[in-house]
């Protein structure tokens, strides 16, 4: 199923925007589906910083606390700072250690050989060299964040391939995925439609 049908039954079913666009992949055929653990970045300040708290392994412990990880899909908002990293392969083994299918994020990731061998569905604002730290900070986790203009709360189903992704209500997958069904369905009678229009006009 595309990411295009889906946002189609999105937007038939709520008013606000569900999509976030211009991501990219280390793996671009991995598609991602699964219900998202969050965690927030802020803007650096030194002097609230606390190393034993403000750190991406024990927000991640945070995120996903209560609840089974595998199959979560995690989101990181980088508050702004697309350009910005967030992780590399070694914070990111700790999700594959626990069996989240992959992340979203607003921002950059290093090492993406590292991220395709971990077996993640990966998607970002591309990849970076540059350690991260100096700019913005890990801050909350299991908090409601915003990607890409678009909010996020924990539990949603995030759906995402290499078009985009949506962000879906948790109580609405089903709908939303029938509907999205039902699209690409009329879609495709569409083209077949058409293209016996254009046949017979060719003869």
């Amino acid at each position: 199923m595309s990411c295009s049908a889906i946002c189609d039954a999105m937007m038939r079913r709520h008013g606000h925007r569900a999509h976030v666009t211009d991501l990219v992949s280390p793996a671009p055929e991995r598609g991602l589906l699964g219900p998202a653990v969050t965690m927030q970045f802020m803007p650096l300040r030194a002097d609230l910083l606390d190393a034993a708290r403000h750190d991406f392994s024990a927000l991640l412990d945070a995120a996903v606390a209560g609840r089974d990880p595998e199959g979560c899909v995690l989101v990181v908002s980088s508050w702004g700072h697309p350009d910005q990293p967030v992780a590399g392969g070694k914070k990111l083994s700790r999700l594959a250690n626990l069996g989240l299918a992959g992340l979203v994020a607003d921002a950059r990731l290093r090492d993406f050989a590292e991220v395709v061998d971990l077996g993640l569905a990966a998607w970002c604002r591309g990849e970076t060299v540059r350690q991260g730290g100096d700019v913005i900070m890990p801050w909350a986790a299991d908090v409601p964040v915003a990607v890409g203009g678009v909010t996020v709360v924990p539990g949603d189903q995030v759906y995402a391939d290499a078009s985009g992704a949506v962000v879906i209500p948790a109580d609405d997958l089903r709908p939303i995925l029938e509907e999205a069904a039902r699209i690409e369905e009329r879609d495709a009678a569409e083209v077949a439609r058409m293209r016996r229009a254009d046949a017979a006009r060719g003869r």
